[in-house]
């Protein structure tokens, strides 16, 4: 994240107090998005994701309303940034986990970030995020995947778990294309919402998907390979492991276009 960050928490300026519990404290959930024209792709399947996972982790949901208030106050009537949208309980702690109740809402509001990659070679890891379904906070497993595949030579990581199914990236969902069908993965992992927009899009850009177990050995069925999160739509991916893909930009444009096919929708 570059640029200037303005925090707030349940609307009002972050405290310290506040700060200080989030920094030291790792327990809680997020979601994070490019807010262009005022609006937000997807923003539906973000707000869903906040509430179901509010309820799994604190036991109670803040309301869609209210969330879409904070966002609204957050933005501040900008037409382009970037949201980090997290929740988080200062009740809760290592000696007092059990707390249950609305959580608090903490709004990161910075500049629209740049792509994450670009023709990506891919390390392949062992490995499946604790709770994987979630978009949670505990970070370090995915910062320790992305640091050892760059200190190898690599720019970024592909999970895989230890039966040896495809699973997904660091930082992002992974897809496969062969003719004119994406396959994604079917293994314990985080459903991305950028995965779901260009799912809901892959017929208007003439392609159909499917969802079914993937190993390694499977890459050489596929014409191409592809990640995407919300600040990277879709990138073409130049090898995974010892495999290398033939660069299709026809294809990443088509999947960009499946992405831009759902409407921004307003806050």
């Amino acid at each position: 994240m570059s640029g200037a960050v303005e925090v707030s928490i349940d609307g009002a300026p972050a405290t310290l107090d506040d700060l200080t519990h989030v920094a030291l404290v790792n327990y809680g959930a997020y979601t994070s998005f490019r807010v262009e024209q005022g609006g937000v792709r997807g923003l539906d399947l973000h707000l869903a994701r906040l509430e179901a996972e509010a309820v799994e982790l604190f036991g109670a949901a803040p309301g869609d309303s209210h969330l879409r208030g904070l966002m609204r106050s957050a933005v501040g009537g900008r037409e382009a940034c970037w949201l980090r949208v997290s929740l988080f309980a200062s009740e809760i702690s290592p000696r007092t986990p059990d707390w249950q109740g609305v959580p608090r809402v903490m709004i990161a509001v910075s500049p629209p970030p740049v792509a994450l990659a670009d023709t990506p070679r891919l390390q392949i890891q062992t490995y499946v995020r604790e709770a994987a379904h979630l978009k949670h906070v505990a970070t370090f497993g995915l910062i320790r995947a992305r640091r050892m595949a760059r200190l190898a030579g690599f720019d970024d990581a592909l999970f895989v778990d230890g039966e040896g199914l495809i699973s997904e990236g660091s930082l992002w969902n992974v897809g496969f294309v062969r003719g004119d069908q994406v396959v994604w993965p079917q293994s314990p992992m985080l459903a991305g919402v950028a995965q779901a927009l260009l799912q809901r899009g892959l017929a208007d850009a003439g392609l159909t998907g499917r969802t079914e177990p993937l190993r390694v050995a499977d890459l050489a069925r596929f014409d191409a390979a592809f990640l995407c999160n919300s600040a990277t739509p879709a990138c073409a991916i130049a090898a995974i492991g010892e495999h290398s893909f033939a660069m299709r930009p026809g294809l990443i444009e088509r999947l960009r276009g499946a992405w831009v096919s759902n409407p921004v929708q307003p806050i």
